[in-house]
């Protein structure tokens, strides 16, 4: 990391970080969590944070998603600051209206980078990339400011979808055991 990413990550968590019960979809409880809306409420601080995540980005991106609904703001960060359209991904499809789950369609075969807030188990990244799939584009990478450790790496790399954070906890997690 840089010097700036360094400082950027650090004031990231210092404004995201919360204390206190946190209960996650799989009914574990955490201590502490990582609160994107405080970041994403901070004009500055999200422009910055659009800028980091789209350093992370592959080249030849066609589009920028943004997930339900934490990736939501980030994904346009990152649209504002490259000026590459942006798509919105829904977790499930809407059972009113046009009933989609992918918004601003992106063109058939357009190379697509994800954007979410954070990146647990890869699970959110799965059900995105099977319906921006199903929409006709090529989810190539999934990009956070948060990489919780575990297997999501793994799992998406398993499907052709590149991993990147901001900040990946995972590296940090290998660092404290002597790992590179």
């Amino acid at each position: 990391m840089t010097p700036a990413t360094t400082a950027l990550a650090e004031r990231v968590l210092a404004v995201g970080t919360m204390n206190g019960p946190y209960w996650l979809p799989t009914g574990r409880v955490l201590d502490f969590y990582f609160d994107e809306y405080r970041v994403a409420a901070d004009p500055a601080l999200l422009a910055q944070t659009g800028e980091a995540l789209a350093g992370l980005l592959p080249p030849d991106i066609d589009v920028i998603a943004g997930l339900e609904l934490g990736g939501v703001p980030f994904a346009l960060a990152v649209s504002a600051a490259t000026g590459l359209p942006a798509a919105l991904v829904r977790k499930a499809a809407k059972s009113y209206g046009a009933r989609l789950q992918v918004e601003g369609q992106p063109p058939p075969g357009a190379r697509v980078a994800m954007i979410d807030d954070v990146i647990r188990s890869g699970r959110q990244i799965t059900i995105a990339a099977t319906a921006l799939r199903h929409a006709g584009a090529d989810p190539v990478a999934a990009v956070a400011i948060l990489i919780r450790p575990g297997n999501a790496k793994a799992l998406l790399d398993g499907q052709g979808i590149a991993v990147a954070g901001v900040i990946d906890e995972n590296r940090t997690v290998r660092a404290r055991q002597g790992q590179p």
